[in-house]
């Protein structure tokens, strides 16, 4: 657990019932606003005709949320998104499927599966080693890095179950998107890295 959380933690638990009970509201409200832009970005999607996986921003979204938020909220974040998509909101990319359940049991049901571990990676790790030095920047990219090992293992690990065929799964969900993820590492990196600067100069 970093200072910063920690610090957070009992500050809370020194307050009043009162404020103690606004600062829970506020934390859940941030939670709640971060699966809310995690739908956002899964709105900015390019379906690829080789592939029922699309391209999208979505992945960009739950690293920026886990980098930003820390392990924990990020983590209940996407649990919270996933929650949302379950119970039929409109929050997963467009897909054929509908939405739902049945686009979390779908191909790309373990990358969607995996959000919250990867959003909990890419904090723990950030948050960990960050802290200590000045290259915030790099640790963000080497903690998304990570996270998006997480999401690929997960992601292809599913497909691999629906096509019984590991080299299928990479070929549908490997080999087009590594350059774009690598895109999305670093933007997310490059904001996380400003707010965290931002942030400890308040």
């Amino acid at each position: 657990m970093s200072k910063v959380v920690a610090t957070q933690i009992l500050s809370t638990e020194a307050l009043p019932q009162s404020s103690r009970s606004l600062e829970w509201a506020k934390q859940a409200g941030i939670v709640i606003g971060a699966s809310l832009f995690v739908a956002l970005c899964a709105r900015v999607t390019v379906p690829l005709p080789f592939t029922p996986v699309p391209l999208t921003l979505q992945n960009f979204g739950v690293l920026a949320v886990g980098l930003m938020l820390g392990s924990r909220r990020g983590f209940a974040a996407l649990a919270l998104y996933l929650a949302e998509g379950a119970a039929g909101l409109p929050v997963f990319s467009p897909s054929l499927l509908g939405g739902g359940i049945a686009q979390i049991l779908g191909p790309t049901g373990g990358f969607l599966m995996a959000y919250p571990l990867v959003a909990f990676v890419a904090g723990w790790i950030y948050e960990k080693f960050s802290a200590r030095s000045t290259r915030r920047f790099a640790w963000a990219a080497l903690s998304s890095a990570a996270a998006e090992l997480v999401l690929f293992a997960g992601g292809l690990g599913w497909l691999a179950l629906e096509t019984h065929s590991i080299a299928t799964a990479i070929r549908l969900g490997l080999y087009w998107f590594i350059f774009a993820e690598v895109i999305k590492v670093l933007m997310a990196a490059s904001i996380a890295g400003r707010w965290s600067k931002r942030v400890s100069q308040s």
